[in-house]
């Protein structure tokens, strides 16, 4: 018997050695997921569609009346005006030059008859108030200075046509080249103005969301090529009632506000519609649900094991999707690491987030 018992001790000894190692060997089994909070965020959803962005005003420059080509200044910078220069309204762009038509017009003589006609109806006005003309004599006087003064805004009107002003405050985005005092005959292109610190945009939408979008919804609209570039914020202007009968699509207007300018007519911009939005409610991101079919999944953490939870959801966009049961506020939600898991599978914590991730 005595030989038997070191026999004994070592089996006692590696029976507890086993004993020791066998929490070890579920630890290093367990599967390593990352988890987040469940929080409440607001969430909104969309329709989305693609546009090309356009100034909201945009105007030709063009020539009125043949003449003499000059370029003015800027007043801004006290150069000649060149592409991408900020303009106001009325500012004068190009003077044409064309002494024919300054003759023709007679500003000089113009002038001086409708001041003659026009003190001759007050001298009238008032001696007819003293009952020493008559009335059809007065009414004479009235004719002659309205004539004059019509005479005088014609000729006013011809020679305006000599200058190219800038019909509102924008940016001048093209200008022709022209040589100095080279003739132009009336009708010339100079050049082009836009204004767009507001954009506008037109899109054709999936004829199943007509009944979503509505005039004065909100927008969001994102550069395509750049992203530096701010979202932007603006509403939906228009909405067809009817679909195109070949793409089965409907078209919708939209504006856009641009203040930074960041954006320039001709960019390609994707349009998010926001058709339904709610500002607090539990939201989680959407690559974390896992579909099968007609049901949603997620797993959460719970000492130490993975269970997993049916949802029933509700909107969504990109990104993220809101619960509205099979989740509650601060569980522990499992957003990497769920793609092995099953339910009341171990898992060990890479990190824990204090709140969840937006």
């Amino acid at each position: 018997m005595k030989l038997h018992k070191p026999f004994a001790v070592l089996a006692l000894a590696a029976l507890w050695s086993c004993a020791e190692e066998g929490p070890q060997i579920d630890v290093e089994s367990a599967i390593p997921v990352r988890v987040e909070a469940v929080s409440q965020w607001p969430i909104a959803e969309y329709v989305t569609a693609t546009g090309t962005a356009q100034a909201q005003r945009q105007g030709n420059l063009t020539c009125l009346q043949a003449g003499s080509y000059r370029l003015q200044r800027n007043p801004r910078t006290g150069q000649a005006f060149v592409m991408g220069d900020d303009v106001r309204e009325d500012e004068l762009i190009v003077m044409l030059e064309n002494p024919e038509l300054v003759n023709q017009a007679g500003m000089d003589s113009k002038k001086l008859a409708f001041s003659s006609a026009q003190r001759e109806y007050e001298k009238q006005q008032i001696l007819f108030d003293k009952g020493g003309i008559t009335l059809r004599e007065l009414t004479e006087a009235e004719r002659a200075f309205i004539d004059s003064r019509y005479a005088l805004e014609s000729a006013q009107l011809q020679l305006d046509k000599l200058e190219v002003r800038a019909p509102f405050d924008g940016v001048l985005v093209d200008i022709e080249h022209y040589s100095p005092n080279q003739l132009l005959a009336a009708g010339a292109a100079v050049g082009q103005i836009m204004d767009y610190r507001v954009l506008y945009a037109e899109v054709s939408l999936p004829g199943k969301e007509i009944g979503r979008v509505q005039p004065g919804q909100h927008v969001l609209a994102t550069h395509y090529g750049s992203t530096a570039i701010d979202t932007l914020r603006g509403q939906v202007a228009q909405v067809s009632p009817v679909l195109d009968t070949q793409s089965r699509m409907f078209k919708a207007t939209l504006s856009i506000a641009n203040d930074s300018l960041d954006i320039r007519p001709g960019m390609f911009m994707r349009v998010d519609v926001v058709v339904a939005s709610k500002d607090s409610t539990i939201v989680i991101p959407k690559d974390v649900v896992i579909d099968r079919g007609d049901t949603k999944h997620v797993f959460v953490v719970d000492k130490g094991l993975a269970l997993e939870r049916s949802l029933e959801t509700g909107l969504s966009n990109r990104f993220e999707i809101e619960v509205l049961s099979g989740l509650e506020v601060d569980e522990q939600l499992v957003v990497e690491g769920f793609e092995t898991l099953r339910n009341r599978s171990k898992v060990k914590l890479t990190n824990v987030a204090a709140g969840g991730g937006r």
